[in-house]
């Protein structure tokens, strides 16, 4: 049975669920995940890139500048988002990801409103961000939070840059 309680977006280290190391297990899924769509699958986080094992292993120090927002259920983190310190008056969104059992409560969303709102306490102009071509529901899902694709920034394959003003 999924847990009906409410989510809550917090940002963290601010408020870390009691025994969990913050968004670290979420990242190992989502990065885990990402490897195996990409057709590059691995047993565990050891077989990752090794920026992706640094997030993991230390968010605290990898998003040192930037702003991570975590959605909580009581004391359970179910999902994150990171929202990259400004550049050029742009901020970026990376790293969205919901709990498979979480999904379709609107804790994606929250998450990313959540981002909107910090970007324009912070003054910044615009929000972008980069998905896979094949994740239709996520690009569904900022269409609906008025992103537009734009020209890429990323040299990647497959992926679609997004961007709206804040």
């Amino acid at each position: 049975m999924t847990d009906q309680r409410e989510v809550s977006i917090v940002r963290w280290p601010d408020r870390a669920p009691s025994g969990q190391d913050g968004p670290a297990e979420l990242l190992a899924a989502y990065h885990l995940q990402t490897q195996a769509e990409k057709g590059e699958t691995v047993a565990g986080v050891d077989g990752l890139p090794d920026r992706y094992r640094a997030e993991i292993a230390d968010p605290r120090a990898a998003f040192a500048d930037d702003v991570v927002l975590l959605a909580l259920t009581g004391d359970t983190a179910v999902g994150c988002l990171v929202v990259t310190a400004s550049a050029d008056g742009r901020a970026e969104v990376k790293r969205l990801w919901t709990d498979p059992a979480f999904r379709g409560r609107g804790v994606a969303a929250g998450l990313v409103g959540a981002a909107l709102e910090h970007a324009a306490e912070s003054g910044v102009s615009a929000v972008r961000l980069s998905v896979w071509q094949w994740r239709t529901g996520a690009i569904a899902l900022y269409e609906r939070l008025g992103f537009t694709v734009t020209e890429s920034w990323d040299e990647r394959d497959r992926l679609v840059c997004m961007e709206r003003a804040v």
